[in-house]
């Protein structure tokens, strides 16, 4: 049966039964799904659908992490309409990738949420005559829905564009199926297999992996947003330990945050991971002292190694090609230096350890491939992984050459059509072990380089180094390519540490481990290096980055601020007198509640503006209120002398702003230098009753006034 056809089975047969539920950064549930609730609200999608689009049109998901993009994804399903999910909106912006997407697929229509509407103008500009649906306003109605075969296309997976620009990729129903299965087989998934995700759903780990798979077998899904992942990771493993999962994962960097914050905090008290069975761990590359470092932080917690179930996928294979056994826990290799950068993969003690990707799953045909002789490799060569089977997506969108040769590749011994991955890679005993993409292969006097292995080298060579935001590349040098990293430096060292300790570190490990000479060493802030939506660096565009000499360099200048060390003793009045003075303060008509040191109350009368804004991130009112009472937190421990200025602001908006008033509480996250973040929640309040409708955080930079 097909994805439509299995949801109305379970809406007829388990009609109460949760299908989703949504948590939010606090833990509490916002919003759930039964299967009888999605079956009849994604009717009412495709039956308004039905009125502006034909089947086969293109329709954006354009939503934040919310249930609601459920509801639009199935009501194209039934519509026989082509999803093509999108990244939400940033800072009252639609992102550039988005707007190559938009141009690309040329929708008819757009399915969002009625507060996103005020995007409508900046979309419409690149597409002109977009239907718009408020899919949270919609009533309920009847619709047939569209019958649909294997081979109808049910959404367009946009790559992340990791080395190009984004591609569509033609995802047809067959293809979800078959990959369904596949993970259902591989993860051992049944009815009662609870699953945890906070991928976002516009990729494919989080749509595929996280919302479909449960619905697939039955089971149901808790899912958070990617945002209160980062902000909290224990929040992950606190959800998983609630709701009892049994599968949750994420890309290596996750794992890896999840032990920051335990060593930062220590091991949430009461985490119990022991119900955990399958941990997928699918970011390219898979560290092996990740794997360790998790198991070892959360031991006490239940959580086992043996859950660790690492994988290997991509979109144009809808999602998952090879996997772990469940229960059986990673496979590792300690491999020669020195084959590695000949292209082979030899085991010998004391070498470079590499994690594997898992076996090929059932349903997949895969082969190592020498690139440019399309000839398969022998056992232990490295080549390009190449996939065949039901899942391999149908091509790229508007692309035929391009999927001629990706989707349609020949190999010696073989009559069937391959998908050429562009991933580098090698089975051994079974287990697949990547060893990089193709086009970021550095090749340096003859010898090959993986870029993951040289950013691996640099984060550990310093603490300050920021772990999964280090990019290795080659450029043209005098007579040669030359290595280049591009470092970001962590936020807690960017004053403490020596910039001649950092790189003299990461220059002598380079040496050491590869036998390599930088060409150039770039050392930056925090947050300059572009990622993809699953966290992959973009080392193409870190590439063109630097040569166009845009990087700015840490650090930019000699001069550091004095720690703030005496806070204002007439903090209070110092704050309310600078807010109240400013126009916008003025406007709005708040006044101040509780304010003390590292935490500051607004009280704001409602007004209509309250329940308008321009933008998911921005929120208009809402946006401005948590900004000042952020801000005035953050005041609060600023000397006599001092003010604060908004560089950078996030607001999430979960509720409508209803009721008597608005009460915004600020507080300090982490008090800096030149430099304090804080974080605000606003509440509205109807009849004494308080209602979480947004959060939001807030950096600021310190300014020392000049004296007169």
């Amino acid at each position: 049966m097909l994805l439509p056809e299995i949801l109305r089975g379970r809406a007829a047969g388990e009609p109460d039964r949760r299908a989703y539920v949504f948590v939010n950064e606090n833990g509490d549930e916002t919003a759930e799904l039964s299967y009888a609730a999605l079956h009849r609200r994604a009717l009412a999608v495709a039956a308004e659908l039905s009125r502006v689009c034909a089947p086969g049109d293109r329709a954006l998901l354009m939503f934040p992490q919310c249930l609601d993009f459920i509801v639009a994804y199935f009501g194209c399903l039934y519509a026989g309409v082509i999803a093509v999910p999108v990244n939400p909106p940033r800072r009252n912006r639609v992102q550039d990738a988005t707007r190559s997407i938009v141009q690309d697929c040329e929708p008819a229509a757009v399915l969002t949420l009625s507060g996103l509407a005020p995007l409508k103008s900046d979309v419409d500009s690149l597409v002109g005559g977009l239907a718009w649906l408020a899919v949270d306003e919609l009533p309920d109605a009847d619709f047939t829905p569209v019958e649909a075969s294997a081979d109808t296309l049910a959404f367009l997976q946009y790559t992340s564009g990791s080395t190009s620009a984004p591609k569509g990729v033609m995802v047809s129903h067959g293809n979800l199926v078959a990959n369904e299965d596949m993970i259902r087989h591989g993860f051992g998934h049944d009815a009662e297999s609870t699953v945890v995700g906070w991928a976002p759903f516009f990729h494919d780990q989080g749509l595929i992996g996280n919302v479909l798979q449960p619905l697939y077998v039955g089971a149901t899904a808790i899912l958070l947003s990617p945002s209160a992942f980062i902000r909290r990771p224990a929040l992950w493993l606190s959800t998983i330990s609630r709701y009892r999962a049994h599968t949750s994962g994420g890309p290596n960097f996750a794992y890896d945050a999840c032990v920051a914050q335990a060593e930062r905090s220590g091991v949430p008290e009461g985490l119990d991971l022991s119900s955990w069975r399958v941990a997928f761990n699918g970011a390219e590359p898979i560290r092996p002292e990740t794997l360790r470092r998790f198991s070892e932080t959360f031991a006490p917690a239940g959580f086992r190694a043996s859950r660790f179930y690492p994988c290997y996928g991509l979109a144009e294979a809808t999602l998952i090609v090879t996997g772990s056994r469940k229960d059986r826990g990673p496979r590792t290799v300690t491999a020669d230096v020195e084959d590695l950068a000949n292209g082979k993969l030899t085991a010998r003690p004391g070498g470079r350890e590499l994690a594997g990707a898992g076996a090929v799953l059932p349903g997949a045909d895969v082969r190592i491939v020498d690139p440019e002789t399309r000839i398969p490799c022998q056992p232990g060569e490295i080549g390009e992984i190449w996939v065949a089977g039901d899942h391999v997506a149908q091509g790229y969108w508007k692309q035929p050459e391009a999927t001629d040769e990706t989707f349609r590749a020949r190999c010696a011994g073989s009559d069937r059509d391959f998908l050429r991955t562009g991933d580098l890679g090698v089975l051994a005993e079974g287990e697949l072990y990547v060893a990089g993409r193709r086009k970021d292969l550095i090749i340096l006097r003859g010898r090959n380089h993986y870029p993951h292995d040289l950013e691996r080298t640099a984060e550990t060579a310093h603490p300050a180094v920021r772990r999964g935001s280090v990019a290795a590349f080659a450029v043209p040098g005098a007579e040669t390519e030359k290595l280049v990293l591009v470092a970001e430096i962590q936020r807690d060292h960017r004053h403490d540490a020596r910039p001649a300790d950092v790189t003299g570190a990461i220059r002598a490990a380079v040496v050491a481990e590869h036998d390599l000479a930088l060409g150039d060493l770039v050392l930056v802030r925090h947050g300059q290096l572009e990622k993809t939506s699953s966290g992959k660096i973009r080392r193409a565009a870190a590439r063109t980055r630097y040569l166009a000499r845009a990087f700015t360099r840490w650090p930019q200048d000699s001069e550091r601020t004095q720690p703030v060390t005496a806070p204002n003793p007439d903090f209070a009045q110092a704050v309310t007198d600078v807010v109240l003075s400013m126009p916008a303060a003025k406007h709005l008509g708040f006044s101040f509640g509780r304010i003390e040191p590292g935490t500051a109350e607004i009280i704001q009368p409602w007004r209509e503006e309250l329940s308008q804004h321009s933008g998911f991130f921005q929120g208009g009112v809402l946006g401005s209120l948590a900004d000042f009472a952020a801000g005035s937190a953050a005041g609060t421990l600023l000397p006599a002398g001092w003010v604060n200025m908004t560089v950078d602001y996030t607001v999430k908006l979960l509720a409508p702003a209803k009721g008597e008033k608005v009460i915004a509480r600020g507080r300090t996250v982490k008090a800096g230098h030149t430099t304090t973040v804080a974080a605000a929640e606003l509440y509205s309040v109807t009849d004494g009753e308080e209602t979480l409708c947004a959060t939001a955080l807030v950096t600021m930079r310190n300014i020392k006034l000049p004296q007169d």
